[in-house]
């Protein structure tokens, strides 16, 4: 091979790569709004909701923020206005696998190791996604994304799981290790 050839096939190589990076981040977009998400981690988890609040009706309270519960790089929780009392979170046995003790918020951040909304895991740690807001993980990357998990402060027995990538969190009870 002389030297032509050899630098179109490392050219065709350094291409594919590059093709194959910009496919990867189509499945797992990034949030189009700077406010939100892009690697930042909330120092503390939300405050407890207010007596007979509720989920607004729309979560993306600006233009570009995600139709989905979500942190403001402000420290702002979007949607955990859900009432204490919602029978979503009712659980006959709260904390039935045990209690998470891997830590809570800024300076754990977690990466995913497999599995996906059902049961996913990092360091041994197991959890499930809450059935009602199975919706707002469909771009969750379950074998790389980093996420923080924060104790819910009105549902016994749920906690929440961040995600930095993407600035959503949702609802997840903890399976044990």
């Amino acid at each position: 091979m002389d030297r032509d050839e050899l630098r179109l096939g490392f050219f065709l190589i350094l291409s594919l790569a590059a093709f194959g990076q910009e496919k990867g981040r189509e499945a797992h977009p990034a949030p189009a709004a700077k406010d939100v998400g892009h690697g930042y981690v909330p120092k503390r988890g939300p405050a407890p909701a207010r007596p007979q609040a509720q989920q607004p009706a729309h979560l993306a309270d600006k233009s570009g923020h995600p139709e989905a519960p979500h942190v403001h790089t402000n420290g702002k929780w979007v949607g955990h206005d859900y009432a204490k009392d919602d029978p979503r979170f009712h659980l006959d046995h709260a904390w039935e696998h045990g209690r998470f003790t891997g830590g809570f918020g800024n300076g754990h951040v977690w990466h995913l190791a497999g599995g996906g909304p059902d049961r996913f895991w990092f360091n041994g740690f197991y959890f499930s996604v809450g059935a009602f807001d199975l919706a707002y993980v469909a771009d969750w990357n379950w074998s790389g994304d980093e996420i923080v998990i924060y104790e819910d402060p009105d549902h016994d027995g749920w906690y929440l799981a961040y995600n930095t990538r993407l600035g959503t969190y949702v609802h997840v009870q903890y399976l044990g290790a």
